[in-house]
C-alpha cells in the first residue's frame, strides 16, 4: 500500500521540469527511513544512499526522474485570459478542457478553453485546436489576474489519481513518478537483503527538458553501474504487438545503452527469483536518464528498466502497481548479487 500512497501523493503534487521541490520533499519523507543519508544537490536532485560494508564498496546508482511536463505563462491578455506554451513534450491534443493550477503569487485554479465549435470555420472543426489558440481562464477580472500572475509563472494539470481497479491507477505524471516509486520500492526490499555494494537512489530533475539531473548526479556519484528507471509504451490495439503489456512485469532494455554483462545478470536474476519480466530491443539510447548515465566521466556500465504505461504524456497515464513492485524486487535482488569481482569484470567483454 505504501507504493500506491506514494504514487497518489506525488502525482497529485506539482513538479514541472525545474520546479520539482514539492515532489522532492515527498520523496525525502518516504525514503529517509530506509536510507543511511539523504541530501539534495545544487540542481535539485534528491539523493539517498545505503552504504556498503566497506568504504571502497562498488557503487550502483538508480535514477528515476521526478519532473513532469507542464505549461508556462507567456502573455496576459485583455480580460485576464492567460496564453501559454509547454514545458516538455506535452500532447497538445489533450489540453482543451483540462483543469489546471496556475502557480503565481498564489495558486489559482483555471480551465483551458478555446473558441466554441459553433463559431469555428468548417476547416477548424476537423482539426485539434493548436496550442496558440488555447487560453487559461481563472475566472477573475483582468486587474486581479495581473496582480496574482506574471509572465513566466508555470501551470500544471490538476488531476486526481483514479483507481480503475485495486491494481490499476490512472493519472498525470506517472511518467516518471513510477520510476521514482521503483527507487523507493528497491530501497525497501534492500532492508531484508545483504549487499556488498553502496546503493544510490536518485530522484532526478529536468529529464523532460534534456536529462539534466541525471548528467550532474551521475558525475557527482561516479557509479560503477547505473540503472535508469523510466516508463515505456504499453499494449493497445493500435500499437505493434511487440509493445510491453501491463501486469507482465518490468521491461528490461537491450541495445547500445545497455552493458551486456549487466543485462545478462539482470535477466538471470529475474529467472532465478521467478520475477516476471519483459524484453525491449531498444536501438535508440536517447530519451531517458540512461543515456547521460552511460557517458558520464569515463563511462558507466548502464541499463534501462521500464514500467509499462498507457497514454504517455497525457493526464490519464495508466499503469499497474504489480509492475512497480516487481521492478523493486528485481532491482534489489540484482543489487544483492553484485560484488567487487563482478564489477571488475565489466571492462572485459
Amino acid at each position: 500500500m505504501e507504493i500506491k500512497d506514494f504514487l497518489e501523493e506525488t502525482t497529485q503534487a506539482t513538479g514541472a521540469s525545474g520546479y520539482e521541490t514539492q515532489v522532492a520533499s515527498i520523496f525525502r519523507r518516504y525514503i529517509e527511513g530506509v536510507s543511511d543519508e539523504v541530501w539534495t544537490d545544487p540542481l535539485g536532485n534528491v539523493i539517498a544512499v545505503r552504504r556498503g560494508p566497506r568504504e571502497n564498496s562498488p557503487k550502483i546508482m538508480l535514477a528515476g526522474h521526478m519532473d513532469e511536463i507542464g505549461l508556462v505563462i507567456t502573455r496576459i491578455e485583455d480580460g485576464g485570459f492567460l496564453r501559454f506554451t509547454k514545458i516538455g513534450g506535452i500532447d497538445e491534443r489533450t489540453l482543451l478542457a483540462q483543469e489546471v493550477r496556475v502557480h503565481g503569487r498564489s495558486t489559482l485554479t483555471g480551465v483551458i478553453g478555446a473558441k466554441p465549435p459553433h463559431i469555428q470555420e468548417p476547416d477548424e472543426r476537423r482539426k485539434s485546436v493548436p496550442m496558440d489558440k488555447l487560453f487559461i481562464d481563472v475566472g477573475l477580472e483582468e486587474e486581479k489576474v495581473r496582480e496574482l500572475v506574471s509572465v513566466g509563472d508555470i501551470a500544471t494539470i490538476k488531476r486526481k489519481v483514479i483507481s480503475l481497479n485495486c491494481d490499476t491507477l490512472a493519472g498525470k505524471a506517472m511518467d516518471d513518478r513510477a520510476g521514482v516509486a521503483v527507487v523507493l520500492a528497491t530501497f525497501r526490499e534492500l532492508v531484508r537483503l545483504k549487499s556488498q555494494v553502496t546503493v544510490y537512489g536518485v530522484a532526478t530533475v529536468q529529464e523532460e527538458v534534456g536529462t539534466r539531473g541525471a548528467q550532474t548526479s551521475t558525475y557527482g556519484i561516479d557509479p560503477d553501474i547505473g540503472i535508469g528507471i523510466d516508463v515505456t509504451f504499453a499494449d493497445r490495439d493500435d500499437l505493434v504487438e511487440e509493445r510491453a503489456k501491463l501486469g507482465k512485469g518490468p521491461v528490461i532494455a537491450i541495445g547500445p545503452q545497455v552493458h551486456p554483462k549487466v543485462y545478462q545478470r539482470m535477466v538471470e536474476t529475474a529467472r532465478k527469483r521467478g520475477i516476471d519480466y519483459q524484453i525491449d530491443p531498444s536501438p535508440h539510447p536517447f530519451g531517458t536518464d540512461t543515456a547521460p548515465i552511460q557517458v558520464a566521466r569515463s563511462g558507466v556500465a548502464s541499463i534501462l528498466v521500464s514500467i509499462p504505461l498507457r497514454y504517455m504524456h497525457t493526464s490519464v497515464e495508466t499503469l499497474k502497481l504489480r509492475d512497480i513492485e516487481a521492478a523493486g524486487r528485481l532491482l534489489a535482488e540484482f543489487i544483492s548479487s553484485i560484488d567487487a569481482e563482478f564489477v571488475e569484470g565489466l571492462s572485459c567483454f
